[in-house]
């Protein structure tokens, strides 16, 4: 049987996010499970990951909102951006102000060209930046407009310090913590990160990875499970007669009735069925709706029943 829908897992210390996947795909007996943004094998907090159709909405949620909480720590520089990496420049003795690290965070308020570290998963020429890295190979890498629409330093701890990050989708916070250092010319690289947020998701919702597989030996894992429409209740909403959801159903565009106008600023919505099923996404084209994504999930949702992080007792801080 199909497994449609969405976890928020706490990803522990010590383990890829592609074998956290790996773990689940095998626990769920899911063939297509994929998640929605990558953490570093030593980052921990919210790791999204998507079952079955819920696949179907990665690119969305891949893009949403982040929030982290990071340690920088100041006056070294590694090759990979963070502690796992070669140490190539060390600044001793070197003195920085608490000042000059707020100024400096706040010179990366708003849209930011970033570029992304060697060691990422990024592709060049059919191979991963972090293969060529292993070899010893740099290539150029085009920057990536993100934009910061947060930065609050939480502790000065010299030459440590933590900083909250609210930021876009596929912004890397190790190379945030290289800009810092190279702003504030003493090098930095990023200690501890704790992923805080994953629109719409928090880390105090999150449920561990060992958690879950203790939960599939009594086989209610899924409890756990978002109904895929229900990660996207942020979006607006139309009811579609039996007409447009017969054209939705087969591909073909719509025309949404008059209570269903949305301001021009919405270009995506769910579908809906009069009976209450989730039949797609629709975007906005050229005056008509096209169904984006079509979904044929089972009838009903087991989400009135799903079982939340604090109804195990656990700590809810990772």
């Amino acid at each position: 049987m199909s497994v449609d829908g969405v976890l928020n897992v706490l990803k522990p210390a010590g383990i890829t996010s592609f074998a956290v996947v790996s773990r689940l795909r095998h626990l769920s007996g899911e063939p297509r499970v994929g998640h929605a943004g990558t953490l570093d094998p030593e980052a921990t907090g919210v790791l999204v990951v998507c079952f079955g159709q819920g696949t179907r909405i990665i690119e969305f949620l891949a893009g949403a909102r982040k929030s982290y909480k990071a340690e920088v720590e100041l006056g070294v520089a590694t090759d990979s951006y963070d502690a796992s990496g070669k140490v190539v420049h060390r600044s001793e003795p070197f003195s920085v102000s608490r000042e000059q690290v707020e100024g400096v965070l706040r010179s990366f308020y708003g849209s930011v060209d970033q570029i992304p570290p060697m060691y990422s998963a990024i592709r060049y020429k059919g191979k991963r930046l972090y293969q060529l890295a292993r070899k010893g190979i740099e290539v150029p890498r085009k920057p990536r407009r993100v934009q910061f629409f947060r930065l609050e330093l939480l502790e000065w701890r010299f030459p440590t310090i933590v900083i909250e990050v609210e930021c876009s989708g596929g912004t890397y916070i190790r190379s945030l913590a290289q800009d810092i250092g190279l702003a504030l010319g003493c090098g930095a690289h990023l200690g501890k990160l704790i992923r805080l947020k994953s629109e719409p998701f928090h880390v105090s919702e999150a449920v561990p990875l060992a958690l879950l597989e203790e939960a599939s030996t009594r086989g209610c894992w899924q409890c756990y499970l978002y109904a895929v429409d229900e990660v996207l209740l942020g979006w607006e909403a139309a009811i579609l007669d039996r007409k447009s959801e017969s054209l939705v159903a087969n591909g073909r565009s719509i025309s949404l009735e008059r209570s269903c106008v949305f301001s021009q600023s919405v270009d995506r919505c769910r579908a809906y069925s009069t009976d209450g099923r989730f039949l797609a996404v629709l975007r906005r084209k050229e005056g008509l709706w096209h169904p984006e994504k079509v979904f044929h999930l089972a009838d009903g949702s087991d989400t009135e029943n799903r079982c939340s992080f604090a109804d195990s007792g656990a700590d809810e801080e990772p």
